[in-house]
């Protein structure tokens, strides 16, 4: 794993049907993110934040909200994270919504499709992400990415990073799924897309839900983990402004990121939909902080890690 991590702070809930999750970059900071990590050896330098369009908070137009706006945004991530990865250093953003997924992943498949590297995403989330223009109830982008890194939609957004689309459905991982509109569900059947959904997850365990997550990695893999705070269950992480009950306990976070932890994989993170405006004094952030250090070998386990298996 990568020893020097950058911090990419990303103000914006422009993607959300909420406002808030703007304030997620600082809320990590005072829960001590880069100190928890240095605590690890890791060598963290905080970039600060990105600037971009205020949210003009309007109804949609032809089904998208602040279209003009989500691009700009991304965009500037895109090229972050990507200067990032070409230094050979780990980015780690610190969102902001999850239509941010969008210029950082379409970053990382950009940096693997030069440097030869296959990449495989886990999305955690209770979302799918999947929806478009013609699906969304809401047009906010924010329920898209996945949807537009697989090339579903305008190419203002599908062609960040000149390559359309920026991923296939084949290198992602869905965990935690629990909340999907009937249209979306549809086509995510239709594309073949990966989805370790709760009933999953309750039915095999978190243990071995992760075995076939991760499975198939080898040494070649760069392993993006993109991690929406709403994948928890409220009770632990009420700081989100899409809050669906019944996700994962803390000790099946705790062990989904221990578990890849173990591969010694993961070379990129997002951190999204934290909102600290309908959070209880910044517990949920705290939460996240817990949980990321859980993805850098933070253990709760006195006992020798087990060797990843990860082909």
């Amino acid at each position: 794993m990568q020893p020097h991590i950058s911090l990419i702070g990303v103000p914006t809930d422009i993607g959300a049907g909420a406002r808030g999750a703007s304030m997620g970059p600082e809320a990590l900071r005072v829960a001590g993110l880069a100190q928890v990590l240095e605590t690890h050896g890791l060598q963290v330098l905080d970039r600060g934040n990105l600037s971009g369009p205020v949210n003009p908070w309007l109804p949609p137009t032809d089904g998208y909200r602040h279209l003009a706006e989500v691009v700009t945004w991304n965009e500037s991530l895109h090229e972050a994270v990507y200067a990032e990865l070409a230094q050979g250093r780990m980015p780690i953003v610190l969102g902001g919504d999850h239509c941010l997924g969008l210029g950082s992943i379409s970053a990382v498949a950009r940096h693997c499709r030069q440097s030869g590297k296959t990449l495989r995403v886990l999305w955690l989330d209770a979302h799918a992400d999947f929806n478009t223009a013609a699906l969304t109830p809401s047009g906010n982008i924010h329920g898209m990415p996945v949807a537009l890194l697989c090339g579903h939609g305008p190419s203002v957004l599908t062609g960040i990073g000149g390559h359309t689309p920026a991923i296939e459905p084949s290198m992602v991982r869905q965990i935690g799924i629990r909340s999907v509109d009937a249209g979306e569900k549809r086509f995510v059947h239709a594309a073949g897309l990966e989805v370790f959904d709760m009933r999953y997850i309750d039915e095999m365990g978190m243990r071995h839900t992760m075995e076939q997550a991760l499975a198939g990695m080898d040494e070649n893999t760069h392993l993006h983990v993109s991690f929406d705070v709403d994948f928890l269950d409220p009770d632990i992480a009420p700081g989100v402004g899409t809050t669906v009950p019944g996700g994962p306990t803390y000790r099946e976070a705790q062990l989904c990121m221990e578990m890849i932890a173990d591969t010694g994989r993961m070379a990129s993170l997002d951190v999204m939909e934290l909102n600290p405006a309908l959070d209880l004094r910044n517990r949920t952030a705290e939460v996240a902080v817990d949980l990321i250090e859980s993805l850098f070998g933070k253990s709760t386990l006195m006992r020798k890690a087990s060797p990843a298996r990860v082909a």
